[in-house]
């Protein structure tokens, strides 16, 4: 028998229905971790389900860091007003704009790094590869490790998450896209310095 408080317990921990919870407890043997666990891999799952449905709502957060110096602007979207107009849909949306500011995003996703762009940093790591003396055989590896290394620094869904590095901005985004119940999806952003071109 599982009891409310650690429904209640898991509910506050996750943010998931108490049914979800009260199930992903029973599954677990009522292991409180084992149970996060399982509704993290579930929502994961659910983020899956609703990632081709039209988000035509949303918000634009702006986010100016202490200072005033650094600003950012954003764009999220979600599926209905109801939910753009939550706390915790306006709390995503902070975070990501204190993403975009504190790390420095280039683009959304890999889908919108330019080819050109991206054939022009193949060419350089493996011109570095062949330079460093590396066989032919592997600098195809090299060359791939190192573009998932450039998407991580350079696409916001790919960066770790600067409040816990052991995810990434992604994994965070489907957290809420299984929290709140809908498809949610980064826009656009700018992030503006002080005195720095465009």
């Amino acid at each position: 028998m599982i009891k409310a408080s650690l429904v209640k317990e898991l509910r506050e921990k996750t943010g998931a229905g108490m049914m979800e919870c009260k199930k992903a407890l029973i599954e677990t043997g009522g292991d409180i971790e084992k149970a996060i666990d399982y509704l993290r891999e579930r929502g994961l799952a659910a983020a899956a389900k609703k990632a081709g449905r039209a988000t035509k709502e949303g918000r634009i957060e702006a986010y100016i860091h202490a200072g005033g110096k650094l600003g950012v602007l954003i764009e999220v979207n979600c599926e209905t007003d109801f939910v753009a107009k939550t706390e915790e849909f306006q709390r995503l949306c902070h975070e990501l704009a204190m993403q975009v500011a504190a790390a420095n995003p280039l683009y959304v996703s890999r889908n919108d790094v330019p080819e050109e762009r991206l054939e022009k940093e193949k060419a350089i790591y493996r011109t570095q590869a062949l330079n460093e003396g590396k066989p032919e055989k592997v600098v195809e590896k090299i060359v791939s490790g190192k573009l998932e290394k450039f998407y991580q620094d350079t696409c916001l869904l790919e960066q770790p998450y600067i409040r816990d590095p052991e995810r990434s901005v992604q994994d965070l985004l489907n957290e809420y896209i299984a929290r709140l119940g809908e498809n949610i999806v980064v826009r656009r952003f700018c992030r503006f310095r002080l005195g720095e071109e465009q």
